[in-house]
Order: C-alpha cells, then sequence, then structure tokens
C-alpha cells in the first residue's frame, strides 16, 4: 500500500513521510517535535532528519518556542506550493488503491490503517 503513495508522490519531489509532515503542518498551522512525532508514532531521529530536509528544501521553517530547547515548525508559502503540486499525485494513488481493493476492501484497509495508527500511538 505504502509504495503506492510513495510512487506517486515521487512524482512530485517528496517521499511519503514529507507529505504527511506538510499535510499535518497545513493542518495544525504550527507544531514542536513532540507534538509531530506523537502523531506519526515516528522516531525522534527520522523525524529530525525529514523536518531538516524540509527546511533545506525552504517547505518547512522553524523558529524558538517559549523553551530555547523547543522548535516550532510551520509550513511557508513554498511549502503550501509544494504540498498544492503533491496533492493529485496523493489523490491518484487512493484512486489505483480504491480501484484494486473495492469500496469493501478500501474501508477495510483505512479502518486497519486507524487501528495500527492508535496502537502505535498507545505505545
Amino acid at each position: 500500500m505504502t509504495r503506492i503513495y510513495d510512487q506517486e508522490v515521487r512524482r512530485a519531489g517528496l517521499e511519503i513521510t514529507q507529505y504527511g509532515l506538510l499535510v499535518a503542518l497545513a493542518k495544525v498551522g504550527e507544531a514542536n517535535q513532540k507534538r509531530l512525532s506523537a502523531g506519526f508514532a515516528m522516531d525522534s531521529t527520522t523525524l529530525t532528519r525529514t523536518l531538516g530536509l524540509l527546511r533545506k528544501q525552504g517547505w518547512v521553517r522553524a523558529r524558538r518556542g517559549k523553551d530555547r530547547r523547543e522548535r516550532l515548525f510551520s509550513l511557508t508559502a513554498a511549502g503550501s506550493r509544494q504540498l498544492a503540486t503533491a496533492q493529485p499525485h496523493w489523490e491518484q494513488a487512493e484512486r489505483k488503491l480504491r480501484t484494486q481493493l473495492g469500496d469493501g476492501g478500501w474501508k477495510n484497509m483505512k479502518e486497519t490503517v486507524l487501528q495500527m495508527t492508535d496502537a502505535a500511538l498507545r505505545v
């Protein structure tokens, strides 16, 4: 499943994890690394590396939080444009999967992904 999404968003110059972080930041506006890590059930090292790549591309900015050690991340205008470029590719992956799985399989897959995410967040 992730291979289909990854292949599609790569056409927009993103990895699936990068796409997910851009979507998350577009929705929340601003978040610290701890919040992003919990939301993605992603280890700190992977998240730091991915955020660094997004910052290097100019798609994400970071600023200091109340605590000098805290960084707050947000989407830049370039990041919003990149997300808009990638969105049709994500939708194409969804169409492919839905066609391959059928409506029942699609519904089951979405429920399973939600359960897996919930379980990962509880660990």
